[in-house]
């Protein structure tokens, strides 16, 4: 599967943002879909999942009740709705694709990546 993200930009604090993800090919509906984010000069790290099956969410501590993902499987899309938006949530945003994924936090185990969108938030 190839993933396009996009929905990056500029915004300030407490703003709202919508990250999209769509994926190419009749198989999406099988693909654990995550969200992983880059600061500059900081590790890549997880942000929010969406399992295959079932649909169970997941998030990082910092995001919880701030974000949300979700997907539609019709579209082959996943998103990210980011509210109260913070400085330290400033990143480059990656959607990952791990086919019949059973796990969520380790981008090593999605195979599928997204070329990356920006998001900064100014204060």
């Amino acid at each position: 599967v190839q993933l396009q993200a996009s929905g990056g930009g500029l915004v300030q604090i407490g703003d709202s943002l919508t990250l999209s993800c769509t994926a190419s090919g009749p198989t999406f509906r099988s693909y654990t879909m995550g969200w992983f984010r880059q600061a500059p000069g900081k590790e890549r790290e997880f942000v929010a999942a969406i399992m295959w099956a079932g649909g169970m969410t997941y998030y990082r501590d910092s995001v919880k009740d701030r974000f949300t993902i979700s997907r539609d499987n019709n579209q082959n899309t996943v998103y990210l709705q980011m509210n109260s938006l913070k400085p330290e949530d400033t990143a480059v945003y990656y959607c990952a694709g791990a086919r019949y994924g059973n796990t969520w936090m380790d981008g090593n185990d999605y195979e599928a990546w997204g070329q990356g969108t920006q998001v900064t938030v100014s204060s």
